[in-house]
């Protein structure tokens, strides 16, 4: 994967004095409105308005002379299900202390004092109900949706640089020197604070979907933590500072700037790719809302874009690229047939997985078969941008803004499964789990829950009930084959541990069984209930878990384990097809593990009830 980056020949922030010097001001701030306008600010208190599908850049508006813009942030679009097409507002802080709401048309709304000394940072949270800013003067102030002022959250004594909302909204993420701070709205609530970097922090970011944080500082490295604040990851120091930092909205892929440099990197922290474009300081990163692109505000009057391609999907003996914005190339390794896919708008999500590729537009969704790449099922999409796509053998779900889609492989609407509360926006492959007559979603609101849905209906399984788990749950899986009766889910909950539980409950309280411990990641295998882990330092593959429901004492005797020291610090496994595993590590390598093929044959004969075969590969494997 890398960024595709361009940069227009003359920087557009110029100030035009009555014989025409020119000046060239940095671009201090940037906020994308759709998916190709995006919206600058720079020292030459200029407002552009650059639009991407026509190459035009027009100027919204020119502020005041005393007004140096420093952060810009729209208000958000999806508000209480309602989801407008556009933004339609923004906040503007500036170096006179003050934040003003600017229309889209470039009018000055209101104009608020709110700090002493400029106001370096504004951010409204998730809903649209309350505004962050904070300060040179070391506040951090909440404010309501008209400009009030209603708390001011903390107050120290050196500038607060970034601030973020947390996931629900209910927290804060601040810098204080070289310290992090999340600090919740609720009086006399736990503080979390600690020592993020050796230098000033000049950036901080929450991403809401996979809750993880992201740092730059002054000491040239930029990390990734979790929201209890434990380091995941940490760079080699760079030449420079490291001036700006964003997640992309799907919480898969983050972005760095420095002086001369933008970076692509995966949410562990390792890089796809670098840029060196002649840029200056990139002082703010902007992703669009369906993530493939990004913006730069750069030192020396430019705007950076960035397109990310060459995305890469392998599923058995195919490979899969991403060559331009609306373009695939198939390549089949077996006989390397080389096949081209056109697409009409740009590719946003895709997805490949058995025998089928799902590719999502910003307008349609095309399906094709492995077996024939050149008639795709093409079909329209009701709400905007898909965030993700999630296969199963009979059928896919599509996730967007709006919420959960389930189709057959043909384009059929199956179904629709809500659930109270339900927010898709923050969902991923972690928290969401599909199989043939199944889909399970973990609650964000009450993370001990998980609600799981018939797929055909989309109704709730059994008595309606969610499943509920003693502790909070962080990732969760179903198993793929097999009767309907007993289709199994495993997740792992916030102290690692594995546990694994019957989906279908009739009346009785089925029990939760915990068959591992230390599990990082896990996966099932797509042809057969067999489910592999990491567990610790060994890497294990639980060959029955069924057996936990027939005799517990039987279930060491079905496992295979494997030291797992060559796969580093927290690696993740990324699919597990027929007997092969596939594994990404902490510095971004996949390596390759085959387990035996015996298992998987034997499960393939007991499923066909070909019990004499059975006991003969058993007979023949001892």
């Amino acid at each position: 994967m890398r960024l595709k980056t361009s940069l227009l020949k003359e920087p557009k922030h110029i100030l035009y004095f009555l014989n025409l010097i020119k000046h060239k001001e940095l671009v201090s701030c940037v906020g994308w409105t759709t998916a190709d306008e995006l919206y600058s600010c720079s020292d030459d208190h200029q407002i552009m308005k650059w639009n991407l599908l026509t190459s035009e850049t027009t100027r919204v508006v020119k502020l005041p002379d005393d007004i140096y813009p420093i952060d810009l942030h729209w208000f958000p679009r999806s508000i209480g299900g309602k989801k407008q097409s556009h933004a339609e507002s923004f906040v503007l802080t500036s170096s006179d202390g003050k934040f003003h709401l600017i229309s889209k048309l470039g009018r000055v709304e209101k104009s608020v004092e709110a700090h002493c000394g400029a106001v370096l940072a504004g951010r409204w949270n998730y809903e649209g109900t309350a505004l962050v800013t904070v300060g040179e003067d070391g506040q951090v102030k909440i404010w309501s949706k008209s400009g009030m002022l209603r708390s001011t959250l903390a107050q120290q004594g050196t500038p607060v640089y970034s601030v973020a909302w947390g996931p629900d909204s209910e927290k804060v993420l601040y810098t204080s020197g070289k310290q992090l701070v999340i600090k919740p709205l609720q009086p006399n609530a736990k503080v979390l604070q600690w020592k993020a970097h050796d230098g000033l922090i000049l950036k901080t970011d929450w991403n809401s979907v996979n809750d993880l944080i992201l740092s730059a500082g002054e000491d040239c490295k930029y990390k990734v933590w979790d929201s209890y604040g434990r380091l995941l990851y940490s760079s080699q120091p760079h030449e420079y500072p490291i001036t700006s930092i964003a997640w992309a909205m799907d919480g898969e892929l983050f972005a760095v700037g420095s002086f001369h440099t933008l970076r692509l990197c995966d949410k562990t922290g390792w890089s796809y790719a670098l840029e060196k474009p002649n840029t200056g300081s990139i002082f703010n990163i902007a992703w669009s809302m369906d993530g493939t692109q990004l913006a730069g505000a750069c030192g020396n009057g430019h705007v950076i874009f960035a397109h990310v391609v060459e995305q890469r999907w392998e599923w058995k003996n195919f490979e899969i690229t991403l060559i331009k914005r609306r373009t695939m190339e198939v390549h089949n390794v077996i006989n390397d047939a080389v096949d081209l896919l056109e697409f009409r708008d740009r590719v946003i999500k895709a997805s490949l997985n058995y025998g089928h590729l799902v590719v999502s537009t910003s307008l349609q969704c095309y399906v094709f078969s492995t077996k024939n790449w050149n008639t795709p099922l093409i079909f329209d999409l009701k709400e905007g941008t898909v965030s993700l796509i999630l296969q199963a053998e009979r059928h896919f779900l599509l996730v967007d803004g709006g919420g959960l889609y389930l189709y057959s492989y043909e384009g059929r609407l199956i179904s629709s499964p809500k659930f109270p509360g339900m927010r898709t926006d923050i969902l991923n492959a972690q928290t969401v789990s599909l199989s043939n007559d199944t889909l399970a979603v973990k609650d964000k609101a009450d993370e001990k829950v998980i609600y799981i849905f018939e797929a055909l209906s989309g109704k709730p399984l059994g008595d309606g009930k969610p499943l509920t788990h003693k502790t909070e749950i962080v990732e969760i899986a179903l198993d793929q084959k097999g009767l309907t009766s007993e289709r199994k889910i495993a997740f792992i909950d916030k102290n690692r541990d594995l546990y694994i539980t019957s989906v279908k409950r009739f009346g009785k309280e089925q029990k939760i069984v915990k068959i591992g411990t230390m599990v990082q990641t896990l996966a099932w295998n797509d042809t057969s209930n067999i489910l592999c882990g990491i567990q610790d330092t060994r890497f294990t593959v639980w060959y029955y878990p069924n057996t936990v429901y027939v005799d517990k004492d039987l279930l060491p005797k079905t496992l295979y384990e494997k030291d797992a020291s060559e796969f580093s610090k927290n690696p993740q496994i990324v699919h597990f097809v027929g007997n092969q595993i596939t594994i990404r590590r902490a510095d971004g390598s996949l390596i390759h593990l085959n387990i035996s093929p015996y298992p998987v044959i034997l499960h393939e004969y007991v499923s066909s009830s070909k019990w004499e075969d059975a006991v003969r590969l058993c007979r023949f494997v001892k």
